[in-house]
């Protein structure tokens, strides 16, 4: 593996809920001791990683979020464990899926279950069920194991989706759990260390939030800490390369960075978002505009930080997000990496005048 993969490998395997993000914190944590000129932390939880610039201003922050969506206990059922959810789930992607449960006495395997269709009515067979009716195995063995017991399983505890990530027979391509947002942070730390030793005009911040996947938390109180001029999340996009996939646009594995227009949350700022796609033609970067309408990213929320921060969003396409498993290409994680950079080599106090005058 070369020293994306290892990375991606590292970060999409570490365990990070919303509200348990530790694990992964602590590797993002000492990646951006290497390379950072300074740390920063807000009080939920986000660490920001400081690249002093010629200036101190425009601070640039590039922002993704460590959190992976996963599951929590709210109960028990003759010994097996009932969830609620943690982020958006769809319960197609749920069932008679691995899980592992952090409890007090270690970590523990089990399995989502849900009736099976044998002992269903016909017509209750072909609709899916209700999150609220599955339920996760550890193990249960009537009147001789009650995983709640033996295992010290209790309410609140967390609840993670286990997947290993993986290289497939076409080498661009990458499997794994938690891309969503794991690749920003993955590129966060990329940049951070491709410019190390590199002027760049204005001082650049690399945030990496907590709880994104529940409301976007860690990017309310994160830009406190730094105040950004202006803001780029770095996340996942969607793609339309699949069967039953729209295909209006270039949104696939392969096709670029993406350049996010609109998503659920905020229009990009428009001169941002046409500086990124100059930039990107410039360094004939391989790049492509999508919107994302039932998504939202951080920058949802930095943008409406004090009396406004120009934000827009760069992605990553991939496909089968918010489920166990997701996949991503190396060629568009590439193109994203060196767009970051030639944005912050060309982003000055001028550029930020030019596109903040109204």
């Amino acid at each position: 593996m070369d020293r994306t993969e290892k990375l991606l490998k590292d970060i999409t395997e570490a365990s990070g809920l919303p509200g348990f993000e530790d694990e992964v914190r602590e590797i993002i944590k000492n990646e951006f001791k290497k390379f950072a000129d300074e740390i920063l932390y807000d009080k939920l939880g986000s660490i920001i990683a400081v690249k002093k610039g010629e200036r101190e201003r425009p601070r640039i922050g590039f922002f993704a979020h460590m959190d992976e969506i996963g599951l929590m206990v709210k109960g028990f059922t003759k010994g097996y464990v009932k969830f609620a959810p943690l982020g958006g789930w769809w319960s197609a992607t749920l069932i008679g899926q691995r899980v592992k449960v952090k409890t007090d006495k270690g970590e523990f395997y089990g399995v989502i279950g849900a009736v099976p269709p044998h002992l269903l009515k016909k017509e209750e067979a072909q609709k899916l069920p209700d999150i609220d009716d599955l339920y996760i195995d550890f193990g249960v063995e009537e009147k001789k194991f009650d995983p709640q017991k033996k295992l010290g399983i209790k309410i609140g505890d967390p609840i993670i989706p286990v997947s290993e990530f993986k290289i497939l027979g076409n080498k661009n391509i990458y499997m794994a759990k938690a891309f969503d947002d794991r690749v920003g942070c993955a590129l966060l730390i990329r940049i951070l260390e491709e410019i190390k030793n590199k002027k760049i005009p204005g001082t650049a911040y690399f945030v990496a939030t907590v709880q994104e996947e529940v409301g976007l938390r860690g990017a309310a109180t994160s830009p406190w800490v730094f105040e950004p001029d202006i803001a780029i999340a770095l996340d996942v996009s969607l793609t339309e390369d699949t069967p039953g996939a729209k295909t209006e646009t270039e949104a696939k594995l392969g096709g670029g960075a993406a350049i996010v227009s609109l998503d659920y949350t905020m229009v990009s700022h428009k001169k941002l978002r046409d500086f990124l796609v100059k930039v990107a033609e410039k360094y004939k970067i391989k790049y492509h505009l999508v919107t994302v309408i039932r998504g939202g990213y951080d920058t949802g929320r930095v943008h409406l930080f004090k009396e406004g921060v120009p934000s827009s969003i760069i992605g990553i396409p991939s496909r089968y997000v918010h489920g166990f498993n997701s996949m991503i290409h190396r060629k568009d994680f590439d193109n994203a990496l060196n767009l970051c950079i030639n944005f912050l080599k060309e982003f000055d106090e001028k550029k930020f005048k030019e596109i903040t005058s109204y």
